[in-house]
C-alpha cells in the first residue's frame, strides 16, 4: 500500500513527527529468519554480481595500467623497477589518493541524487567537481617538478631519487587525466553504466599491455617508453569515456555544459576535502610503506619486493572496490542510492552481503597465492635475490589479500552515507598513531625489517576494519535516510527544506 505523502511520518523511536524520511514501499521486509534471511541474501547476490562482473574487470583494468608498466620495469632493471615503484607510490600515489579523495565527494552526491530522481543534477555535480580538481591538479604539479630534491630531502637513495624524479616529470599529463576521469567515473557509476566503462578500462589494457612491452623492452626505451604508454592510455580512457558522455547517451543527466557548476563551489570543496583526507590517509598508508622499505639496508632489493606485494595487494583491493561498485544498493554510491530512496533496511542488509562476498573473494585470492608462492615472484622480476624476498613475504601478503577485501567494502559504505570526515579521524588514529609507530618499532628496533614493518601496519588496518564494522553495526540506517533526503534537496538548490529534528 502506497504511503499517504501527507500523512505525520515517524521516527526510529514510533513517536509522530515532520522528518524528511518516509519509509519507501521497495524497502526490503525485516528479516525474522533464516528462511528470509537466505532469500534475501539470493536477492542481494543476483544484483551484486549482475554488475559485479563489469564493475570489478573496469577496476582491475584500470589499475593494472600502473601495475603492467610496473612488470615490464621490474624486466628492465632492479633500479627501473625500485624507481618506478617510488614514483607511482609516492608521487602518483599521492596525486591519486587527492585526486579520487576529491571526486568521491561525487559519489555520494551523485549516488543519493540519482536515487532520489533528481538526475538533472548529476551533470552539474560532474562539472563542479572537474572544476576543483583541474585547479587542485595545477597547485598539485609542484611536487612532480621537484620530485628529485623532496625524494632526496625524506632520505631516499640518491639513484632512485633521481630516475623517480625523472619519471615524475614524465608523468604530469597523468595527473590531469585524473583530475577529468575520476569525475565521469563516479557520474557513470550513479547511473549504473558499468559495461561501458568496462569496454572503454579492457580496450585501453589490451592496448597499453601491448604497446609497453613494444616500447619498454622491444625498443629498448625502458621508463621512457613506459611512460609515454601510461599517459596515452590514460588519455584514452578519458576521451572515450567524455565522448560517451557528449553522445547523449546519459540522457538527462548530461544537459551540456552549465554555469551551474560555479555556484556553492565552497561547499562542494568541504566535502570533496573531507573525501580526500579519508581517502589519503589510507593510500598514503601504503605509500609509507615503499618509502620505509627505502630507509633499510639493499634498498632496491626492499622496494622492489615491497612494491610487488603491493602491486597484488592493489590488485586485490581494486576487486574489493568492484563489488562497491558493483551492488546497486550498498557500493560506494549506490549505499547513497539507498539512503536516496529512503530504503535503510536493504542499505543495512546489503552492506552484509558485500562484506561476505569480499570476505570470501579474498579468502580464496590468498588460497591461491600460497598455492602458486614458489612461481608468481618470477612473473614480476628477473632478479633472484628479489624473488626470494618476495617469496619470504608471502603469508603475510596472503593475510593482507583477506583484511584489505574486507576494509574497502566498509570504506565504501562510509562515502556513500557521506561520513568521510568521521572516518577521516579514525583512519589518523587506526594507522598513524597506532600503525606506523609499531611497524616501524618492529621493523627498525626489534630488526624485523620489511616483515616487522608490514606486520605493524596490518595491525593498524584489521584494528580500523574493526572499528569501521563496529559502527557500521551500530548505525541507525532511518537516521542517515533522513540525512540523505535534507542533503540531496541542499545541494540540488531546494529552499523549502524541512528542518531535521535532531
Amino acid at each position: 500500500m502506497e504511503s499517504d505523502p501527507n500523512a505525520p511520518l515517524l521516527t526510529s523511536n514510533g513517536s509522530k513527527h515532520t522528518t524528511l524520511f518516509r519509509p519507501g514501499t521497495d524497502d526490503i521486509p525485516p528479516i525474522t529468519g533464516v528462511k528470509e534471511l537466505l532469500v534475501q541474501f539470493s536477492i542481494e547476490s543476483k544484483k551484486l554480481w549482475y554488475l559485479a562482473g563489469p564493475a570489478i574487470f573496469t577496476s582491475v583494468c584500470r589499475y593494472s595500467l600502473g601495475a603492467v608498466t610496473q612488470t615490464f620495469a621490474g624486466h628492465v632493471g632492479t633500479l627501473d623497477l625500485a624507481a618506478f615503484s617510488v614514483e607511482n607510490s609516492v608521487i602518483a600515489g599521492f596525486s591519486l589518493g587527492i585526486m579520487l579523495g576529491m571526486g568521491s565527494a561525487l559519489e555520494t552526491l551523485c549516488g543519493q541524487a540519482y536515487g532520489a530522481g533528481q538526475v538533472d543534477m548529476l551533470g552539474v555535480y560532474m562539472q563542479r567537481s572537474w572544476v576543483i580538481l583541474l585547479v587542485t591538479a595545477l597547485l598539485m604539479m609542484n611536487l612532480y617538478i621537484f620530485a628529485t630534491p623532496l625524494l632526496l630531502l625524506i632520505g631516499q637513495s640518491e639513484d632512485i631519487a633521481h630516475a623517480a624524479g625523472r619519471m615524475a616529470l614524465w608523468m604530469i599529463p597523468q595527473l590531469f587525466a585524473y583530475a577529468l576521469n575520476y569525475p565521469i567515473a563516479k557520474f557513470l557509476q550513479a547511473q549504473s553504466k558499468i559495461m561501458v566503462m568496462a569496454y572503454i578500462a579492457g580496450v585501453a589494457l589490451v592496448l597499453h599491455t601491448g604497446f609497453s612491452w613494444l616500447f619498454m623492452l622491444k625498443l629498448g626505451w625502458g621508463l621512457g617508453g613506459g611512460a609515454v604508454v601510461l599517459n596515452l592510455s590514460w588519455w584514452f580512457i578519458v576521451v572515450a569515456q567524455m565522448i560517451y558522455v557528449f553522445s547523449g547517451s546519459c540522457g538527462r543527466a548530461w544537459s551540456g555544459f552549465s554555469w551551474g557548476a560555479f555556484t556553492n563551489l565552497w561547499s562542494f570543496v568541504k566535502l570533496s576535502f573531507a573525501s580526500a583526507i579519508m581517502l589519503c590517509l589510507e593510500t598514503w598508508y601504503f605509500m609509507a610503506l615503499v618509502l620505509f622499505a627505502g630507509y633499510l639496508e639493499n634498498a632496491e632489493v626492499a622496494v622492489d619486493a615491497l612494491s610487488i606485494c603491493t602491486n597484488i595487494v592493489g590488485w586485490a583491493i581494486m576487486i574489493a572496490i568492484g563489488f562497491n561498485i558493483a551492488i546497486r544498493l550498498v557500493s560506494k554510491q549506490n549505499l547513497s542510492n539507498e539512503l536516496g530512496a529512503s530504503h535503510p533496511r536493504a542499505a543495512k542488509f546489503a552492506i552484509g552481503v558485500v562484506v561476505v562476498s569480499s570476505f570470501v573473494f579474498g579468502t580464496m585470492l590468498a588460497i591461491l597465492l600460497i598455492i602458486f608462492r614458489h612461481q608468481y615472484p618470477a612473473i614480476f622480476a628477473d632478479s633472484l635475490e628479489v624473488q626470494k624476498a618476495v617469496y619470504a613475504l608471502t603469508p603475510l601478503l596472503a593475510a593482507c589479500l583477506i583484511i584489505n577485501n574486507i576494509q574497502p567494502a566498509l570504506s565504501g559504505v562510509a562515502i556513500g552515507a557521506g561520513w568521510q570526515a568521521v572516518i577521516a579521524y579514525i583512519n589518523i588514529a587506526c594507522y598513524y598513531i597506532f600503525g606506523i609507530p609499531l611497524g616501524l618499532l618492529l621493523g627498525f628496533v626489534a630488526d624485523l625489517g620489511i616483515m616487522g614493518i608490514w606486520i605493524g601496519m596490518l595491525t593498524g588496518t584489521v584494528v580500523q576494519t574493526l572499528v569501521l564494522f563496529f559502527i557500521c553495526y551500530r548505525t541507525n540506517w532511518d537516521k542517515e535516510a533522513s540525512k540523505a533526503d535534507k542533503r540531496i534537496k541542499e545541494w540540488s538548490g531546494q529552499n523549502n527544506v524541512v528542518e531535521l529534528l535532531q
